[in-house]
């Protein structure tokens, strides 16, 4: 197992720097790239869905990128603690159908004493918008 600095106890110089990491690993859109963040144990619920392990967080953002098209994500710091952060984002995406929607959230997340994510736990919610409603025009 690898180490992902920075470790807790977080400060918030070192929470943000960990929100910071998180969205560009995700607004990378690699599955095998944002795995690198998670103990191999790590449990997740997304939404409606609850699954452990590296193996079924890369399965999982696989087919979210497959069905999100033009995603792009903002993280904001929200508290910490510890070996806890949670932080609030945003996303927007369209589907296959070229609708557009902007996605709210709050995440949990739990560390493990070498940095990495022992625990994500996230709630979800999608508002359509159009095209000329989109916050992160050419971020994607």
């Amino acid at each position: 197992m690898h180490n992902k600095p920075p470790f807790p106890p977080f400060t918030l110089e070192t929470a943000l720097l960990k929100v910071q990491a998180a969205e560009d690993a995700w607004n990378s859109k690699d599955p095998e790239r944002v795995s690198l963040a998670y103990t191999q144990d790590c449990i997740w619920r997304n939404r409606d869905e609850m699954f452990s392990g590296t193996k079924s967080i890369k399965a999982f953002l696989a087919r979210k990128w497959q069905q999100e098209n033009g995603y792009y994500l903002k993280k904001t710091l929200w508290c910490f603690a510890d070996n806890r952060i949670a932080v609030c984002f945003e996303y927007e995406w369209h589907d296959l159908f070229g609708q557009w929607y902007r996605s709210y959230g709050n995440e949990n997340w739990e560390f493990a004493e070498n940095g990495l994510m022992k625990s994500r736990q996230a709630s979800i919610n999608d508002v359509p918008i159009k095209n000329s409603e989109r916050k992160f025009v050419g971020d994607e």
